[in-house]
């Protein structure tokens, strides 16, 4: 019989054990939790949050062009032979820094007649198709914004029958968030020394650098989970190494367009300055403090 109860034993006690596993250290509103261990001994948790701003280095529009044919494989025709020029001059800036995606759409334009009202009445059946109008459109993605202001004009030498107005966007490169993250936790130990001095006491070792900040931003004493508001950023400035992500790259030597269309789009003046945006990071660093001395 007592060989047949430890299963059973075993048993309830697995049963019992995720449902303790999952239950949280306090209730949120008591006054005591169990600290973490970087809390043995007196600490400064110190927020690092960084601002800046650079450049967006994308930058998107379209250019459409439109014909219309009584057949469908004519209007085709028509319409791609007039994107073909600025399609070949956008391509010898390089595939790299211009990308471009051409899709094509169709619409059959129907028999129309107007009732002795003046109601235009349109006769929407496939037998009742006069013509049809087929629209190349021509995206272009600049990824070298320092090439913008170039494809801008020659798109609009190319005389399309509608062109979008830019759209920018900002990929930053992993270098630059490196370069953020680090300087959030200059900004977090910044914070600590200001903090010990008017404290009166010193700073002594790193014990926990944390990069999503969650540390610093958890009220272990006040109840768990609760959180405090952020502290304002800080502003810094790109510079030194990261000086490239502020300013557009120099345009290398490309393949001119055709001549034709280089000598419209020298007569275009347009001025497209990408827009600014905001980037920034945090840092939770955990130091140890020490006595007066």
């Amino acid at each position: 019989m007592k060989h047949a109860l430890l299963p059973a034993a075993l048993l309830a006690a697995l049963i019992a054990a995720p449902a303790f596993a999952q239950t949280p250290p306090a209730s949120i509103g008591q006054p005591f939790i169990p600290a973490p261990w970087w809390m043995k001994d007196p600490v400064i948790a110190s927020m690092g949050h960084v601002r800046t701003e650079v450049p967006a280095n994308r930058a998107h529009f379209a250019a459409r062009f439109s014909a219309v044919e009584k057949t469908a494989a004519g209007a085709t025709t028509a319409a791609t032979v007039k994107a073909k020029e600025l399609d070949a001059a956008l391509a010898a800036l390089g595939k790299e820094r211009v990308r471009l995606t051409t899709s094509l759409s169709t619409r059959p334009l129907y028999d129309q007649y107007r009732q002795k009202d003046g109601t235009l009445v349109e006769n929407s059946r496939a037998d009742m198709i006069e013509a049809y109008e087929v629209t190349a459109v021509l995206s272009v993605e600049v990824r070298d914004t320092a090439l913008l202001e170039r494809a801008y004009r020659l798109a609009v030498a190319a005389r399309p029958s509608a062109i979008d107005t830019p759209a920018f966007q900002l990929e930053p490169e992993n270098e630059l968030k490196t370069w953020l993250f680090e300087a959030a936790v200059k900004d977090a130990a910044r914070r600590a020394r200001l903090a010990t001095v008017a404290a009166g006491s010193r700073l002594g070792m790193v014990k926990l650098i944390d990069p999503s900040g969650g540390v610093c931003q958890t009220q272990v004493l006040a109840g768990w989970p609760s959180y405090a508001g952020e502290s304002p950023a800080t502003d810094v400035q790109v510079s030194g190494s990261m000086a490239r992500h502020a300013d557009a790259a120099p345009a290398m030597m490309a393949a001119p367009p055709p001549p034709g269309l280089e000598k419209l789009a020298g007569a275009v003046q347009v001025t497209l300055q990408p827009p600014l945006h905001s980037l920034t990071a945090q840092a939770c660093v955990i130091y140890g403090l020490l006595p007066p001395g």
